[in-house]
């Protein structure tokens, strides 16, 4: 959406995925402890077409992708595997809908990214879509599209939302350096050049429209200059993983408009400080930067460090609810 300009978020969301695998609890769960800015949750745990290369890969449109013992692998047409990811999306859009009826705000939607799509899904040979450059690009535009769709049909069903698409590109620093492994485990599939790694971004964050995107990665040395050429209008990862090496790609990221999903709530079972406690790190950061502190609620969303799916149904939700607690201490005592 974004050409540089400032676009506003809520306080606190999630990341993706949660436990369990019933659509109907998850989504109250989700718009009960987000008022301001639930998610379409996905509940890999019910098996293939559930997790988020299946999902993702039900979504393309005039490609197919069927499950192999080494994965995913593109196939000529639609089969069992394809019609079980769109069943389960099916299910999970009917839930969230149900469960906002009458909501007027931003609501949030994640497929996977071109390039961790690339990296996960494999040709009829076996190897990696990223070995062949065409198969990329048939892949991106095929994605492009399938998000249109995707996003067209989740505004027909929450009219009043504004969807925000999120896109998950957890191996995207892996592609960039070349360190995907190929089929035999020997090699490493060659580097991507980084600007047909943002040309790709672009053409699959213009499937938003007018709705703002967010590209998310958990992994460490996340590109944040190159996620924002590409047109994001924020990028969400863990927080925990920042060094101070990152600081002056973040800084410039927030001097130019660009929102951070800071990931400060651990993603699995674990003890949880007070909410000041969580966005402590990020009050240093702000300090360190020597960046305005009532820029603060403006700058930052609070988020889980990554999906949920790992924890206990319990403890997901105390960690949504924890991560809107954080926010609100961020935003009243930014310093």
């Amino acid at each position: 959406m974004s050409e540089n300009t400032q676009v506003t978020f809520p306080a606190a969301t999630g990341v993706g995925s949660m436990p369990g695998g019933d659509a109907r609890e998850t989504a109250k769960t989700v718009t009960g402890s987000l008022e301001d800015f639930p998610y379409l949750a996905e509940l890999p745990a019910r098996g293939p077409g559930a997790d988020m290369i299946g999902r993702t890969a039900g979504m393309l449109v005039e490609l197919y992708a069927r499950v192999e013992p080494s994965g995913w692998r593109l196939s000529d047409r639609p089969g069992r595997d394809t019609r079980r990811a769109h069943a389960w999306l099916r299910q999970d859009l009917d839930a969230l809908e149900e469960f906002t009826q009458g909501y007027e705000g931003d609501v949030k939607v994640q497929a996977v990214g071109p390039w961790t799509l690339a990296a996960a899904l494999e040709l009829r040979n076996g190897e990696a879509v990223l070995s062949d450059p065409g198969a990329c690009r048939d892949l991106t535009a095929s994605l492009a599209e399938g998000l249109r769709l995707h996003l067209a049909d989740v505004r027909r069903r929450i009219p009043g939302a504004r969807v925000v698409l999120q896109l998950d590109e957890p191996s995207l620093t892996a592609v960039l350096r070349g360190q995907i492994r190929t089929a035999s485990g020997y090699r490493t599939h060659r580097a991507v050049d980084r600007q047909v790694v943002e040309s790709g971004l672009r053409e699959v964050l213009g499937a938003s429209g007018p709705g703002p995107t967010v590209v998310h990665s958990c992994a460490p040395d996340v590109p944040f200059a190159l996620l924002r050429r590409a047109g994001t209008d924020a990028v969400s990862f863990d927080f925990g993983l920042l060094t101070e090496r990152d600081d002056d790609a973040i800084g410039e990221a927030v001097e130019g408009g660009t929102r951070l999903f800071a990931g400060v709530v651990p993603g699995t079972d674990a003890a949880l400080s007070d909410p000041a406690g969580s966005v402590m790190g990020v009050r240093t950061l702000w300090r360190r930067l020597g960046l305005r502190p009532g820029l603060l609620a403006e700058a930052v969303t609070v988020t889980p460090t990554c999906g949920l799916a790992g924890a206990s149904p319990a403890y997901a939700r105390q960690a949504l609810a924890h991560c809107v607690r954080a926010a609100r201490s961020l935003a009243d005592n930014p310093e």
